[in-house]
């Protein structure tokens, strides 16, 4: 902070003391006060200040246009009081009179205090308001009698409050109730009698005094602009008044032929000109008694019901009472009134009774419905948002702000993907809780809809099972994959915190300069290193999140993608990300990255100790030598003394870094043994030993394999070289012939969307093949075509879309993208 441009923001005179406020009047985020000034001139942003006392003389406040204390008069008031800024007051006394300072907040009103000995101490102290925004007041006192009482406004520093602040407030507010509203959909409309508890008359009438003039507004607008459906009606005429025949009116003369009579410019029927005496004409009318202005009525009925009974409670005196409260029943009558007269307009009285559940997009997203229902969820269901998004003060922006970033990375989710289950919101006596708080966790559960891979969004996800510090990061994302063992963790974690370091390379733009705090990226970097799990074959910990992202309240994202801590994640998968409700495309970007890429590529993006990938390349390359099994003697001894045999003269280069030995067992052989025709035993190479014309290679022990690997009309004449990540995957026996990376990968990529995927080879008999002609998932053909250096997707010899290597190499989240849109845009998976 630039002492010099501390000012005195606040002077109050009255007849018993002064008061003076001193700080800094500008947003820490710019760089000076003639910085701010200008700001301030474009914004616009007016802030909020009024005071009510005795005997007040004067008051000046802070103008920072003109920069100095100016009287107060009809000119609007740029914001001076910010989050987290520390404000000196001091308040002189003139006489005798013992002063002392109130604010509803503890730490506030202990920080102003009595300084001096004399007869008339002063009161000082420092005023910080952390991360709270919004309206403040305090109060001097003399004894228990307010003397003066001053509102003030704090804006936050890194949000915009007119956008930023109110639309955080919003979405969680219409995040969580979405939420409400399926879960109560699923859960309770359903004829379900699980929420049989209904909130206290007490509570209801405390409920329904609040709401019900928000509820009648609802109503008024469903008045002005009601559902309305095409309603299609028959009416018995004449013949020559028949003006539009449809189905149910040809069906009506079918059956009644009698009608037919013969005339002269008639219809030819059955080679005579014919004309119905009379039948059913089709009448288009529109009609307001729909399902959902049913359920609308049926609501308010409720609402009116439940206020009757309220007003007969209220008529009989309790046991310790004369009469009825006259000013409770009063208003409870008012309020049925207010019903009554709605229920009694010709509009309402043409709707007709409801009779099943109504649970239509109508009622959800149409203006009028969705206050109305929202509403009566609240009135009536005892809605309530729970725990500390219930208790808080909506100032505090850095606890909203953490709410925000998991409801809405779960809404960006749900856009995209099937939600399948969430406990954000869920029963608890009756009533539905929002579980939203620091000691609690909630998850959302959501389906990728080609694949039928689980995605899902934890919320203060507690791992106690760590060698060290139990870990309990803001918003955990896992990705499942389909053919991978594990699931891919990453960690989101909002913090309400920006460095606004202005010391950096000077020929940066502000904005470019903006990102998070270095302290956050390295907490990032703890939570990927601690968060740990023990493998379980092998038995040592292994680190199950593969990256992490600290979630900072910044609205310039074109600019960040210059930030080092943006360019980290491609490097490290450790940075930083701006997040506000009109700043979501980098974060919406990330996660659709995560979601659609392959295990492959998840797993090549982690970082590895040194050595490790040596180690790695090393085991992923474990050869294994599939030999062919076509006598039953033969396939008996093998089996039995752990080893095969191949002939010298048949073996190529290559084969001596063999690891593993296979059997692939001929279908003679299957039909003499009973053993699966193709393979199915394998087992780990101890020895190899040459004897005469044959290789013997003796194995440790034959190990079975989760999948019979199939031959599909496919052999081998001798043996076959294949990789043992390929064998354990594979599921016919073409597969094994895959060599080259391009050809894995987008065998893998395929069978994300179809597990049946078909290899065609050049050759029935594998080792004598030399190339994958195509990938066949259906009549759909997925092939490689070198010439023009593409990845090409065919049907019936029609090129349906191409990928080009270029993209399927370094981009393989968009290669999959296109793959997947080519298949859903024709329905061409079989």
């Amino acid at each position: 902070m630039n002492g010099s441009e501390t000012k005195e923001l606040l002077f109050i005179e009255t007849e018993d003391f002064t008061l003076f406020i001193k700080g800094t009047p500008y947003n820490p985020r710019f760089q000076s006060l003639s910085q701010y000034r200008k700001h301030t001139s474009i914004e616009k942003e007016k802030m909020t200040f009024t005071y009510e006392g005795e005997a007040v003389e004067s008051v000046e406040l802070y103008d920072v246009e003109h920069d100095s204390l100016r009287g107060l008069d009809d000119h609007p008031l740029s914001p001076i009081f910010f989050e987290n800024g520390i404000y000196q007051i001091v308040i002189s006394p003139k006489h005798d009179k013992i002063l002392s300072f109130y604010h509803e907040h503890p730490g506030l009103r202990k920080a102003v205090e009595p300084v001096g000995r004399g007869k008339h101490p002063i009161l000082m102290g420092n005023l910080q308001f952390m991360n709270e925004v919004g309206y403040t007041s305090f109060s001097v006192k003399h004894d228990k009698k307010v003397l003066l009482e001053v509102k003030l406004e704090i804006f936050p520093t890194k949000l915009s409050y007119k956008d930023d602040y109110h639309k955080l407030l919003e979405e969680v507010n219409d995040e969580v109730y979405n939420l409400a509203f399926h879960f109560i959909k699923k859960t309770f409309l359903g004829a379900s009698s699980h929420l049989s508890e209904n909130p206290s008359l007490a509570e209801f009438y405390r409920l329904i005094e609040f709401y019900i003039g928000s509820f009648t507004r609802s109503i008024q607008r469903i008045e002005e602009q009601p559902h309305h459906q095409l309603l299609t009606e028959h009416q018995l005429v004449r013949g020559e008044r028949i003006k539009k025949l449809d189905q149910k009116g040809r069906k009506y003369l079918r059956r009644n032929p009698q009608l037919f009579v013969e005339t002269k410019n008639g219809v030819v029927l059955h080679d005579k000109p014919v004309f119905p005496v009379k039948g059913l004409t089709a009448r288009k009318t529109i009609t307001y008694d729909t399902l959902e202005n049913r359920f609308v009525k049926w609501m308010m009925e409720r609402l009116h019901h439940k206020l009757k009974d309220l007003e007969e409670k209220l008529r009989q005196p309790g046991r310790y009472e004369k009469k009825a409260d006259d000013d409770l029943l009063g208003k409870t009558i008012l309020m049925q009134a207010a019903l009554k007269t709605s229920l009694n307009k010709p509009f309402w009285k043409s709707i007709s009774g409801l009779d099943r559940t109504a649970t239509s997009m109508v009622i959800q997203r149409k203006m009028g419905y969705r206050e109305a229902y929202k509403i009566y969820l609240i009135v009536t269901r005892g809605l309530m948002l729970e725990g500390e998004l219930y208790k808080m003060s909506v100032k505090d922006v850095a606890t909203l702000y953490e709410y925000w970033t998991y409801l809405k990375m779960g809404q960006i989710l749900r856009a995209n993907y099937i939600p399948q289950y969430q406990d954000v919101v869920k029963i608890s006596h009756g009533s539905l809780f929002v579980n939203l708080d620091q000691t609690a966790q909630a998850k959302q559960v959501f389906l990728h809809p080609e694949t039928d891979e689980r995605i899902i969004l934890s919320f203060q996800k507690r791992d106690g099972q760590l060698p060290t510090v139990t870990q309990k990061p803001d918003i955990m994302l896992e990705v499942e994959k389909k053919h991978a063992h594990n699931r891919y963790h990453y960690v989101f974690d909002a913090k309400y915190r920006i460095d606004f370091d202005f010391n950096k390379n000077p020929e940066e733009s502000n904005a470019e300069r903006v990102g998070p705090m270095e302290e956050d990226i390295n907490t990032m970097h703890r939570y990927r290193d601690a968060l740990v799990q023990k493998h379980h074959d092998r038995g040592h910990f292994e680190r199950y999140a593969f990256g992490a992202y600290v979630l900072f309240p910044w609205n310039e994202e074109e600019a960040y993608r210059e930030h080092p801590f943006y360019k980290s994640i491609d490097e490290v998968n450790i940075g930083g990300l701006p997040f506000l409700p009109n700043s979501t495309m980098l974060v919406e970007q990330l996660v659709e990255r995560l979601i659609e890429s392959s295990p492959e590529d998840l797993q090549e993006e982690g970082v590895l100790p040194a050595g490790a990938w040596t180690h790695w390349q090393s085991s992923l390359d474990e050869k294994v030598l599939v030999s062919t099994v076509n006598d039953e003697d033969m396939y008996q001894k093998f089996k039995r003394f752990k080893y095969i045999d191949v002939e010298a003269a048949q073996l190529k280069r290559g084969w001596q870094g063999s690891v593993y030995a296979a059997l692939y067992v001929t279908s003679h052989v299957s039909d003499a043994t009973g053993a699966a025709n193709g393979i199915q035993f394998y087992g780990r190479i101890l020895d190899v030993k040459v004897e005469g014309d044959l290789v013997r290679f003796e194995v440790e022990s034959w190990k079975t394999l989760k999948n019979v690997i199939q031959p599909v009309g496919y052999g081998i004449q001798s043996y076959l070289i294949t990789t043992m990540p390929l064998l354990v995957q594979a599921e016919e026996l073409p597969e094994l012939f895959m060599k080259s990376a391009e050809e894995i990968k987008l065998w893998r990529m395929l069978r994300r969307l179809k597990s049946k995927v078909r290899t065609s080879l050049d050759e029935v008999t594998i080792d004598h093949a030399r190339k994958i002609q195509a990938y066949q998932i259906g009549h759909v053909e997925v092939l490689f075509n070198e010439e023009n250096e593409q990845i090409e997707i065919m049907q019936h010899d029609d090129l349906i879309n191409a990928v080009p290597f270029e993209t399927f190499q370094k981009q393989p989240t968009q290669a999959f993208k296109i793959i997947r849109k080519s298949f859903l845009g024709r329905c061409l998976f079989i």
